[in-house]
């Protein structure tokens, strides 16, 4: 079984106030900050409540249908996906995105980040069928205001070929991988982790399509990127660690594989917790592997 995962981004806010005004917001400031920090090392867990806590502050502040209300509202359920609470992570996709097309109109950027975080969640359960207008909608709306070269629309790009890909649509996923993957390059520099995800995605596309020569030397470099820009025990790099161990499984390359699925096992556990949907499919992916060659003991 192939499973795909997307990447939601975490996009800056813009505070809309000025160093005069009150401790409230510093304090705000500086709970979204640490929560920021917090989530950037993959410590999901720990983020949330400083999350909720600059949440609380921005209502207060500002009332419940700000832009700043809603990228906060945006940035507290991200964890929640991270960790596969998805029912937690929902309503507040939904409640940003409905305050975004209230007061900044249909066809704002910020619009398009709220359709595709929510489309991503859609995704992450395989509720395909309603994730895709969604990521249609973000892809227009990020081309018409920011332009073809953007890195946001090359998001847009990488998230509806995942879509396409899970879906066996492999002629239409690829030159969508193709333009995230060149975008980026050209936006953010070859060694950015945004890079690294859309050489792992196209990598995933030749894996699906039996392209193994293809796919491990994209596999490789975006492991490499990952390492130097994460460090060795982000959730980034268990993916990759994941991604290339498939491939060599896939090769009948099982003592290639077996050290990095352990390795992909050991930073999942680290870092998300041992109930979360990734270890489970760390777990599952060393237990095929021992099935397969027939190591039933070790099961």
């Amino acid at each position: 079984m192939f499973t795909r995962r997307t990447l939601a981004l975490v996009f800056a806010i813009l505070w809309p106030w000025s160093s005069s005004l009150h401790a409230q917001s510093e304090a705000l400031m500086e709970a979204y900050r640490q929560g920021e920090t917090l989530y950037h090392a993959g410590q999901y867990e720990q983020a949330i409540p400083l999350f909720r806590k600059a949440l609380e502050l921005g209502e207060q502040e500002f009332g419940p249908e700000h832009p700043t209300t809603a990228a906060l509202l945006n940035s507290l359920a991200l964890p929640y996906e991270k960790q596969g609470r998805y029912e937690a992570a929902e309503p507040l996709y939904k409640r940003a995105l409905a305050v975004r097309e209230k007061v900044l109109g249909p066809d704002h950027p910020d619009v398009a980040t709220s359709l595709n975080n929510l489309a991503v969640l859609y995704g992450d359960q395989g509720r395909y069928e309603a994730a895709e207008p969604l990521h249609r909608r973000a892809l227009a709306i990020r081309e018409k205001a920011l332009g073809p070269e953007h890195p946001h629309v090359a998001l847009s790009l990488n998230n509806l070929a995942a879509l396409y890909l899970a879906r066996g649509r492999y002629q239409a996923a690829e030159p969508l991988y193709k333009r995230a993957l060149a975008i980026r390059e050209k936006a953010l520099g070859p060694e950015h982790p945004h890079v690294a995800l859309s050489l792992n995605n196209l990598a995933a596309l030749y894996l699906a399509r039996g392209r193994y020569q293809a796919a491990e030397p994209l596999y490789k470099r975006a492991l490499a990127i990952r390492e130097k820009a994460l460090g060795p025990e982000h959730p980034d790099v268990a993916a990759s660690l994941n991604s290339l161990a498939l491939l060599y499984k896939r090769q009948g390359r099982y003592e290639a594989a077996e050290p990095l699925y352990k390795r992909a096992l050991a930073v999942r556990e680290k870092v998300l917790g041992p109930d979360h949907p990734s270890v489970a499919l760390s777990l599952n992916n060393l237990a095929v592997l021992y099935y397969t060659q027939g190591r039933y003991e070790e099961l």
